[in-house]
């Protein structure tokens, strides 16, 4: 492991900290009047989401922790449980839901390949690909005559999920979905 001093913490650095993993997300380099520099750091526990204000001086040492990113493909759920294979070993790993996130897991399709960051072989964050691709299985009809009609209109996707979509899309079209906040981004070519 790395050791790092104090004042080079910035955001989005890891370190190990208290026999804890932490995440910086905020940075305040202070000079004050009297006294040493220091570096005034918001943490936030990788595994727990507690989060931490502790200041560190700029001659103080920490441990700089860097995580490994692997390829995993998405197997299949069972229960509450994600099965995910490396695409290098072939090992399995099971993940619960509640670590993806439901509404992203809702997201995962047998084959779809995710980013798993891994701590010490120890699995803390997953990534999935910026869109997928879904089959719209019902659409609302579009309503004719309305002096106003409306830009977008309800659609259930085969995952079950209830999205706004524009009028010309109908049931059993393919379309694109972003896996951040689960818009309509485009038709699939």
């Amino acid at each position: 492991m790395a050791k790092i001093t104090g004042n080079e913490i910035s955001p989005g650095v890891l370190i190990n900290y208290e026999g804890g993993l932490w995440i910086a997300v905020k940075t305040v380099k202070v000079k004050p009047g009297k006294g040493g520099a220091y570096n005034q750091v918001e943490l936030k526990n990788v595994t727990t989401g507690t989060k931490l204000n502790q200041r560190f001086r700029s001659d103080e040492a920490v441990d700089e922790a860097y995580l490994d990113k692997k390829d995993f493909q998405f197997l299949f759920a069972a229960g509450d449980m994600l099965t995910f294979m490396d695409m290098e070993s072939y090992e399995q790993i099971e993940l619960a839901i509640d670590f993806v996130g439901e509404d992203q897991a809702r997201f995962l399709q047998d084959g779809m390949k995710t980013l798993v960051h891994m701590y010490e072989s120890t699995p803390i964050g997953i990534k999935l690909p910026v869109n997928v691709v879904l089959t719209v299985t019902e659409a609302d009809p579009v309503m004719r005559g309305g002096t106003a009609a409306p830009s977008y209109k309800s659609a259930v996707l085969e995952n079950g999920m209830k999205i706004q979509v524009p009028p010309f899309i109908e049931a059993g079209e393919k379309i694109v979905v972003a896996t951040e906040d689960g818009s309509y981004l485009r038709r699939a070519d």
